[in-house]
């Protein structure tokens, strides 16, 4: 019994607390007995789903909670003082951008570095001993876009760091989306909640979807077809190898939209809204409609503090602005290489 209770408030490396995880259902099954009576107290129900939050972190990527609060700090006090200290803005802003680009750089792109270096100069450095946290592309383009939005005055800073971390750390679109924008959500926190038995019907609807999608749909055919024709395509035919072509983009279809119906489920089921992520993508009749439907936060986040910033359509090379807005959106999607 003593066993289970420390596993249970233990992280596992090898097992990462997830959505679709058994452990996640008993924790969501005690957060949601105990809201109901604190959902209404505006400052309780605020502490008690960070806390959940944090916790929920923790379980998917032990000590580095403290970098999500530490970033979380960082960037609450640079929106002050880049709204409190006019003449030096820029410089604070600046801080803040080297401050969440670079920490998400280090997790992410380091040990690609280093193994380019080596591949260019055959030099044989080891690659770094990485963890890389979940959600950390999502929680630093977070924070990244609150301190820009106040160097632009389209933003106030939020006077309490309690509603800042939570904006920052809420569980259900933490790891995976989509990346909330704090005019978006900071309101939100202040606001009474009435959950309606059509919200709850409705998230009900959309977590058992995700579930659906990544459980059913996307797991399977990666299981039972895409990786058995990766693996070895000279043993299949075209055709069948073009099916696994198809079946992949499916896969990554329902395995990402899943994250974001669930997140937006469970968002909905406390009371609060996220933002639409997938307006069915593979319906679209151009890129630029596939563009508009695909990964939205994403998509919509670019567009604003890079693509327009850099010129947009209206001056510059409007094919070089494209050109480094894909780029980096494309970096964005890398995977760390451990």
């Amino acid at each position: 019994m003593i066993e289970a209770i420390k596993s249970f408030f233990s992280y596992n490396a090898n097992e990462p607390l997830q959505f679709n995880s058994p452990i996640f259902l008993v924790l969501i099954t005690v957060l949601l007995v105990f809201y109901p009576f604190l959902v209404k107290k505006i400052k309780s129900r605020t502490i008690y789903l960070l806390a959940f939050s944090l916790f929920f972190f923790y379980k998917t990527s032990g000590v580095f909670w403290l970098l999500l609060l530490g970033t979380s700090l960082v960037n609450f006090i640079l929106g002050r003082l880049i709204h409190e200290k006019r003449e030096d803005a820029k410089g604070y802003l600046i801080i803040s951008i080297i401050w969440n680009l670079g920490t998400l750089s280090y997790f992410k792109y380091t040990n690609y570095l280093i193994s380019g270096f080596n591949g260019i100069f055959g030099s044989e450095v080891q690659l770094l001993n990485i963890i890389f946290p979940a959600g950390i592309s999502f929680f630093t383009f977070q924070t990244m876009s609150y301190t820009i939005d106040i160097y632009r005055k389209k933003l106030k800073p939020v006077k309490s760091f309690l509603d800042f971390a939570f904006f920052v750390s809420f569980f259900p679109q933490l790891v995976a989306g989509p990346i909330v924008r704090a005019s978006y959500f900071l309101p939100q926190i202040k606001k009474k909640k009435k959950i309606t038995d059509e919200d709850i019907s409705s998230s009900i609807v959309l977590i058992l979807s995700g579930l659906f999608k990544k459980g059913i749909i996307a797991d399977f055919l990666a299981v039972n077809y895409i990786q058995g024709v990766f693996a070895s395509p000279e043993s299949y035919s075209a055709v069948a190898n073009l099916i696994a072509v198809y079946a992949y983009a499916m896969k990554i279809y329902c395995d990402f939209s899943a994250y974001s119906d669930i997140a937006i489920g469970l968002a909905r089921l406390l009371g609060f809204s996220l933002p639409e992520n997938f307006n069915l993508p593979y319906k679209a009749t151009s890129v630029k409609d596939f563009w508009d439907r695909w990964h939205i936060s994403l998509s919509t986040w670019l567009r604003d503090y890079l693509y327009i910033p850099l010129g947009g359509n209206r001056r510059g090379n409007v094919y070089l602005n494209l050109m480094i807005t894909m780029l980096l959106g494309g970096l964005w999607h890398v995977r760390p290489n451990a």
